[in-house]
């Protein structure tokens, strides 16, 4: 058995392939074509996007689809080229290099191999629990900032403008503002027509692929306005793209300058957790509609595969893509032999039809990538986590301006960082909440202190919801101190711990020493429902012994059975809040004491009883 899961992991199809069969195979072939048709206005939108030729956008969603595909636990998911790492590499580059040249390529080249690099180790290492320290509202204020990005990228190709490089967006907006007058009516028509198509198809033909309708509508409007241009004699003013090469990806060479690999290697963490993040997440989303189990770790090595065959085969960084992997599933695909079919009709695609690219408006292209925009910007989760929390609220918008003015690598850093700070200021101030039990209540059960009830003059019993670590240690201490100042008659104190969720040494250290505190005063500290990995960390610490293990308690009701055995009964006895069923048991006796000697001096005297007896 352990010899056949450690093939599976090295070989995924293992797992899958029994359900490769007659009937999977015409599905998966479907399935492959409608993808293949969906990514090839895709691929060249987003090689656009990231700053390059046409056909590296498809090169990347051939080899490295492929490889994704083989080497993941997903049936259903997609790798390829997405708009959000496509804007990433554009914003990691193009400082470095001028975009579309030999050294950018060389660089993407370069950033796609140390991503897949760094993917690679974390799921061998099966540290796929990394990508949980990237909260959502850091997912969605940089998702949100990649769309304004995106946007503001794509306005010089939407309204028909020459696009200058360089700037960072408050420049690319002061551009467009400048050349305001150049702008070119037929590619601002062209853009409308393309958006409006791709909304409506998504409205109302929500099966149909979207991306494709609307690049089929944008071209057939450029083809329009270039016939009125025509008969008019006159210039449309369009812009085409330029035709691709026929052929297969070439053979790369990532390597080509050691120096590169150190300046983009923090780049390339930084991506990399977010492509992950996202690859994860669309891969459990669609596993929620198939019923399938993802393996995060497996799923992180299929992805650092994929990223290092982008980068020996002339491929953009790729991640999973949310606007393939849908679709793929919609149409029946049962294996991943469906992404490998379609990364297969790709290259036929590209091989045989390569220089119709050049039918393609620059135009209709910029509204694609402007749709894609669209669907990064979540507007609904932005408002309801503005509206939960004001914490997350501002991490959200810091993570979301900071990827508008900063580095990629520096935004999402940023936003990890406030991310934390935030839990840890909330986990460094635990709740704590002074209880008693419920004297209406049978049971007796412990509830908040409020005005309306009485606490025990010598007990006090405070519940802690939290964990008592070095961060927290001061906020717990300075309250018990607060307690002894406020309530010195309060010399026993009882800490309900079953929602105590970790104790640390320094936690452990702090419990010890207010034991000590307790008994110089006359008094103990006792522990109900202490958790047992607390209780052996204090014990293998020695510091177990400072309270005591007499005075820790499975159940309130023997904690306040014992600790009501060293209360001082001269104070029970002027106590009128009798909040313990002890308390009411011993004033019964007291009253059924007083009751016997009374009668008894009754008996002397030769009295008649109160009640005729």
């Amino acid at each position: 058995m352990s010899r056949r899961l450690l093939l599976a992991r090295l070989f995924p199809p293992l797992r899958w392939w029994h359900l490769v069969d007659r009937s999977s195979l015409p599905r998966d072939l479907v399935a492959g074509a409608i993808g293949a048709l969906i990514v090839l206005p895709q691929g060249i939108a987003f090689a656009t996007l990231a700053g390059v030729a046409p056909e590296y956008g498809l090169y990347a969603a051939m080899v490295p689809t492929v490889v994704a595909a083989l080497f993941g636990s997903s049936l259903h998911t997609v790798s390829g080229p997405t708009n959000a790492v496509s804007i990433m590499t554009f914003a990691a580059l193009a400082s470095l290099a001028v975009p579309g040249s030999p050294e950018y390529l060389r660089l993407a080249f370069t950033l796609a191999f140390l991503m897949g690099s760094f993917m690679l180790l974390l799921g061998l290492l099966r540290l796929g629990t990394l990508v949980n320290f990237i909260s959502q509202p850091v997912i969605v204020g940089f998702m949100a900032g990649a769309g304004l990005l995106i946007v503001v990228s794509q306005l010089p190709a939407l309204l028909g403008l020459p696009a200058e490089p360089g700037g960072g967006i408050a420049g690319a907006l002061a551009q467009v503002a400048a050349q305001a007058a150049q702008i070119e009516p037929g590619a601002l028509t062209v853009a409308a027509v393309t958006v409006a198509a791709g909304l409506g198809c998504r409205r109302w033909r929500p099966r149909w692929p979207h991306i494709v309708v609307a690049m089929l509508a944008g071209t057939a409007a450029a083809a329009a306005f270039d016939a009125l241009a025509r008969v008019s004699d006159g210039d449309s003013g369009l812009r085409y793209l330029d035709a691709i090469p026929r052929g297969l990806p070439p053979l790369s060479w990532p390597l080509h300058d050691l120096a590169s690999l150190g300046e983009l290697f923090g780049l390339a963490v930084a991506l990399s957790i977010v492509a992950l993040t996202q690859s994860v997440s669309i891969a459990r989303a669609v596993a929620l509609r198939s019923g399938q189990r993802i393996d995060g770790n497996q799923e992180f090595i299929g992805q650092g595969l994929s990223n290092i065959a982008a980068g020996f085969f002339s491929g953009l960084p790729v991640s999973a893509s949310v606007n393939r992997s849908g679709p793929n599933f919609e149409a029946g695909a049962v294996t991943p032999l469906a992404a490998v079919f379609s990364a297969l009709v790709l290259a036929a695609i590209v091989v045989a039809f390569a220089p119709a690219v050049r039918w393609l408006p620059q135009p209709a292209i910029a509204a694609v990538l402007l749709l894609a925009a669209i669907s990064l910007i979540d507007v609904r989760r932005i408002r309801q986590t503005m509206a939960a929390s004001r914490s997350e609220g501002g991490v959200l918008l810091l993570t979301l301006a900071a990827t508008l003015v900063l580095r990629l690598d520096v935004a999402v850093l940023s936003g990890v960082a406030a991310s934390l700070v935030f839990y840890l200021n909330r986990t460094s101030r635990p709740v704590m909440r002074s209880q008693v039990p419920d004297v209406r209540d049978p049971a007796r059960t412990f509830v908040p202190l409020d005005k309306d009830r009485q606490e025990c003059p010598q007990l006090k019993m405070l519940t802690i919801e939290g964990s008592i670590y070095f961060g927290a240690v001061d906020h717990v201490a300075t309250h018990l101190d607060i307690l002894r100042e406020i309530s010195p008659d309060q010399k026993h104190l009882l800490l309900l711990a079953r929602n105590m969720n970790f104790v640390d040494v320094a936690g452990a250290s702090l419990l010890a020493q207010e034991a000590a505190r307790r008994r110089a005063g006359g008094g103990r500290l006792y522990l109900h429902g202490l958790r047992q990995n607390a209780e052996s960390l204090m014990r293998r610490a020695g510091l177990l012994e400072a309270i005591g293990e007499e005075n820790l308690f499975p159940t309130k009701d023997q904690a306040i059975a014992a600790i009501y055995e060293r209360l001082d009964r001269q104070v029970c006895a002027r106590c009128s809040a009798r909040i313990f069923y002890e308390c009411q048991a011993a004033a019964q006796a007291v009253r059924d004491e007083r009751e016997r000697e009374e009668r008894d001096e009754r008996d002397e005297r030769g009295e008649a009883s109160p009640n005729g007896g």
